[in-house]
């Protein structure tokens, strides 16, 4: 890659993004406008930088990384992650729209907390002061590996030390969505977005041009026959297992706070209409098209030693110097689109959920940006001190805070009445689960680390009921007797 292309690309782009930054200063002037924008997002805003700040890194760099190790069977992860995309628009979108904004609810905290013990928007301590951990917890984790990811970008391009392309990448993302919010994060995340998109497209495009079409992939002796498998290695009740744990990477999506937000934030039923068909066909587009260019990568770039890096290598190889910097601006987007939502999401956390503002009333919004940046040193030192591969970071924390909070959105949205304890029960259930399955070296992104702990969190939530069926079962049958 001509490194002077890159550099004069990303320098434009990097000050565009900042000049969002300032412009979205001067819309907000509360934290409900930092934090929501408002409830103000138009259709195309919410349905790209939703979709932006769902893929990340991860998506083109680890799915088409995935797809270039496993093969074929890689689809099913790519149909789980369109699959939850699906759901969340189709059922979750509309009804937490319209209980969050009855309930003049800004955070998704505040909607897991609620003491529907009360007509009141009460919340409930425990609830509220566990669902806050695991965010921390989780979203700092997550926040390192999109750092690392600008890190590996950084470096990989122009060739600086790691720890230097960290602070540069970390320091770029805090700036403007520290200036503007959630208006500076979604404006920028759909700008992302679209540079994601184009770059999904066309990669992978000038790649199937090079390589002489599917045939020629088809018949190639790279591929073991293990690679041709929809279960890959795995067979019988092993292949259900692999299937059903790939699918399941789409549960995730369902509790995913800087997610969830877009939909908090809609203006109204009719942009969430259109928001959904855009998103769900942005994610059918992207999430397909880079797990074909990790089969065309096979091809292309049989001995490549870290999978990771086919997105860059491939991009160098096949595309004129200042596309090839322009896909590099489309892998950087990945990465900050996820990273400053998340940090905003954080940022309500400990200033508003944990209450932190109420130490300087007049000055909340100021807390909610000084406990960003608290955050940022935090997730910076993580990323340097605790080495992981971005998939591993990421696929923790996706999982940990989607089992963690995901039976409990499902359940209220549905209108289950749940009692604070189960709640809280659940929420911790998942998340230490998540945590202490991650530890084992053989579950690390196996259907036993993506499924138990949801099926787990959600037995602990819905334990009263499921007592109360038995019960119920018991005293008839006494009765019959």
């Amino acid at each position: 890659m001509d490194i002077s292309a890159a550099l004069y690309t990303l320098i434009i782009y990097k000050a565009l993004l900042l000049l969002i930054g300032f412009w979205s200063q001067k819309r907000t002037t509360n934290t409900k406008d930092y934090f929501l924008g408002g409830r103000n997002l138009g259709p195309v805003v919410a349905a790209i930088s939703y979709g932006a700040s769902s893929a990340s890194a991860w998506t083109l760099l680890g799915m088409s990384g995935v797809a270039f190790v496993l093969g074929v069977s890689a689809i099913w992860i790519a149909a789980g992650a369109v699959l939850g995309c699906i759901f969340s628009w189709i059922w979750i979108a509309p009804r937490l729209m319209r209980y969050t904004r009855e309930k003049d609810q800004i955070t998704l905290t505040s909607f897991l907390a609620e003491d529907q013990r009360t007509d009141k928007a009460n919340t409930h301590q425990g609830v509220r002061i566990v669902a806050s951990l695991v965010i921390l917890l989780s979203f700092v984790v997550y926040i390192a590996a999109q750092f690392q990811g600008a890190a590996t970008t950084f470096s990989s391009a122009f060739d600086m030390p790691l720890i230097e392309s960290l602070i540069l990448g970390a320091v770029i993302i805090t700036i403007y969505t520290y200036l503007g919010g959630f208006w500076a994060a979604s404006i920028t995340d759909t700008v992302q977005g679209g540079l994601m998109l184009f770059a999904a497209v066309l990669l992978p495009t000038v790649a199937f041009m090079n390589i002489g079409g599917w045939e020629v992939i088809r018949q190639s002796t790279l591929f073991t026959p293990e690679a041709w498998s929809l279960t890959g290695k795995n067979v019988g009740l092993s292949a259900v297992g692999f299937i059903a744990g790939s699918l399941a990477i789409g549960i995730g999506t369902l509790g995913q706070p800087h997610l969830l937000h877009r939909f908090m934030a809609l203006r109204d039923e009719r942009a969430l209409k259109q928001a959904r068909v855009i998103s769900i066909s942005w994610f059918s587009v992207v999430f397909l098209s880079m797990f074909s260019l990790g089969l065309m990568g096979k091809i292309l770039l049989p001995d490549l030693q870290d999978p990771e890096t086919l997105f860059f290598e491939l991009s160098s190889l096949l595309l004129n110097p200042l596309v090839a910097a322009v896909l590099l601006a489309a892998v950087l987007s990945a990465i900050m689109s996820t990273a400053d939502s998340m940090l905003l999401v954080v940022a309500s956390t400990i200033s508003y959920d944990l209450r932190l503002q109420r130490l300087m009333p007049q000055r909340a919004l100021l807390v909610s940006r000084l406990s960003m940046l608290g955050v940022t040193v935090a997730a910076v030192l993580i990323a340097l001190f605790l080495p992981a591969t971005i998939f591993e970071r990421v696929l923790f924390a996706w999982i940990a805070i989607g089992s963690a909070f995901g039976p409990t959105i499902l359940a209220r949205l549905a209108g289950t009445q749940l009692a604070p304890a189960n709640v809280m029960g659940s929420i911790a259930t998942g998340f230490i689960l998540a945590v202490v399955l991650s530890l084992f070296p053989n579950t690390t992104g196996d259907w036993a680390e993506r499924l138990l702990p949801f099926t787990a969190a959600t037995l602990v939530l819905l334990f009263p009921f499921l007592a109360m069926g038995f019960s119920v079962r018991a005293n008839r049958k006494e009765a019959i007797e």
